[in-house]
């Protein structure tokens, strides 16, 4: 129970002003889009929208897909065929590719040399397929990123500025601890999908992980089924991303946690030497509705440590973080930055770290010995 005062430092304590993201302007890039899927209608689109992005054209090879998104969201064009699409972009011309992991390689084949492009994550199926498409965009000349947006929601700009400037001194820990109800049959290919959890859920956590702490020396992880979706692969992950002896990198995920809101957890966790930042997401809790976010943070002063505090985040992971995984494709692609930051030459080794997770899931634990 909250005592008197507590209640009194709580009425009275202000909370820090809201964080307001500046953009730049890309009047003159225009945006087409190649498929028309649930993730373009709820997050490319509304976030291309809300940061003024011009959207010219959408292709899905469902064209009543793609003319019933272009007209909700104003694009002036819907094509039937990819090939169509092709000989209507003009010379500033932006690709979002918003196509599974498996179609990404022959995309990429049909597009034209030092295109700009922004690819759906994951980076192909697997490590293999990574490498290929790396290999397409190094000998096309490509401008090209994957769209690992959690490193741009606004909550995550805020902890790394915070981070940057060493509000919590030098940091030691993450931890991602997730422990929700995800319906994995919203997306119908992933019911036949030979990875399903690490591939395409945790691999933005294993991305986050990296954007603040770079390569992890090694990858520990378990990957298991549900009983309740026994011929589904995977959905639930413990991985250990190993940065030594003296930082500490956990994820721990589980989707099928069906027993209410009450105990629904979904939360990144940053620790340092001079404090920590807890942030807490609600996207994924109860879904797709979801909750809002939560941004605390505990700072030492004089040697002390404060009282948690509460900061405002302006915008979410869906659909604010997709202006910032766009906008790095716009910004190299005007000169204004020599290349993305979340570059197909990152991210290689954000799918390098997936490979190495399934792989560690794959060969086992060491056995214990004869007691």
């Amino acid at each position: 129970m909250e005592t008197i005062s507590a209640k009194r430092e709580h009425k009275m304590s202000k909370p820090d002003p809201i964080e307001q993201p500046s953009l730049p302007s890309f009047g003159d890039l225009r945006v087409f889009v190649i498929g028309a899927g649930g993730i373009v209608n709820t997050a490319h689109l509304p976030a291309y929208q809300m940061a003024g992005f011009q959207v010219q054209g959408i292709y899905d090879l469902d064209f009543n897909k793609a003319a019933d998104t272009a007209e909700k969201f104003g694009i002036p064009y819907a094509f039937k065929t990819i090939e169509e699409m092709l000989d209507h972009v003009p010379s500033n011309a932006v690709f979002d590719v918003a196509v599974p992991g498996s179609a990404m390689i022959q995309i990429l084949q049909q597009l034209p040399p030092h295109s700009s492009v922004l690819l759906q994550k994951p980076m192909g199926e697997n490590l293999a397929a990574a490498e290929e498409i790396l290999e397409i965009t190094r000998t096309k000349k490509m401008n090209a990123a994957v769209n690992f947006q959690l490193r741009y929601a606004p909550f995550i700009r805020a902890a790394r500025k915070m981070i940057n400037e060493g509000a919590i001194g030098e940091l030691n820990d993450i931890e991602v601890n997730i422990n929700v109800h995800t319906p994995w049959y919203t997306w119908d290919f992933l019911l036949k999908s030979p990875r399903v959890e690490i591939l395409y859920h945790s691999i933005h956590y294993i991305d986050l992980i990296r954007s603040f702490l770079g390569n992890p020396e090694s990858v520990y992880a378990k990957t298991t089924k549900h009983p309740a979706m026994k011929n589904m692969a995977p959905v639930r992950s413990n991985i250990i991303m190993d940065y030594g002896e003296m930082i500490r990198a956990n994820i721990l995920t589980n989707h099928s946690h069906v027993y209410g809101r009450r105990h629904q957890t979904s939360f990144i966790k940053w620790e340092g030497s001079k404090g920590a930042i807890k942030i807490s997401f609600g996207v994924l809790k109860n879904y797709p509705q979801g909750e809002p976010d939560k941004f605390e943070y505990v700072v030492t002063e004089n040697g002390k440590y404060t009282d948690w505090r509460t900061k405002f985040i302006e915008g979410s992971w869906f659909p604010h973080a997709f202006i910032g995984s766009m906008e790095q494709v716009m910004l190299a692609a005007t000169g204004k930055i020599a290349k993305p930051d979340n570059s197909v030459e990152d991210c290689i080794f954000t799918m390098a770290c997936v490979e190495a997770a399934y792989r560690s899931s794959e060969q086992g634990g060491i056995r214990p010995g004869a007691l």
